[in-house]
């Protein structure tokens, strides 16, 4: 009988410099008022990082964030999702490259859509100076 390796019960360690993430957000997107916009990455909007929360940090990682940071993550730098179910709860878990960690954040970003800043579709209103750490 074969084993289904994407459902997992139990929990899950990363190992060396590797980081595994939960919270990324792939698929539709609903606004505030409730339009439901469907995924359109690289089509529409393009190609875009996405956030992610720090499940766990290898031991050899001395990277500044901890587990239960945020972190931003380059366009396509993670692994498909492993379904992991740990304390009675479910979520997905997912693999980062730790090279391609751009930015992270103590606390969650107000949100989790990197391409959620355009209002017309073609110009960024995101403000540079919030994904800077005040510390350095």
């Amino acid at each position: 009988m074969a084993t289904n390796i994407n459902n997992i019960q139990g929990n899950l360690r990363a190992i060396n410099n590797r980081v595994l993430v939960t919270g990324m957000h792939f698929g539709e997107q609903t606004t505030t008022t409730g339009i439901v916009i469907s995924n359109d990455d690289g089509k529409t909007r393009g190609i875009y990082p996405r956030w992610g929360k720090v499940y766990s940090k290898g031991t050899i990682n001395n990277d500044v964030y901890a587990v239960g940071n945020w972190i931003l993550v380059e366009h396509g730098r993670w692994t498909r999702g492993i379904n992991l179910e740990a304390n009675n709860t479910e979520f997905e878990v997912r693999m980062v490259e730790t090279e391609s960690i751009l930015a992270y954040s103590e606390t969650a970003p107000d949100s989790l859509n990197m391409g959620a800043e355009y209002r017309d579709g073609e110009h960024a209103t995101v403000d540079p100076s919030s994904f800077i750490n005040p510390q350095y």
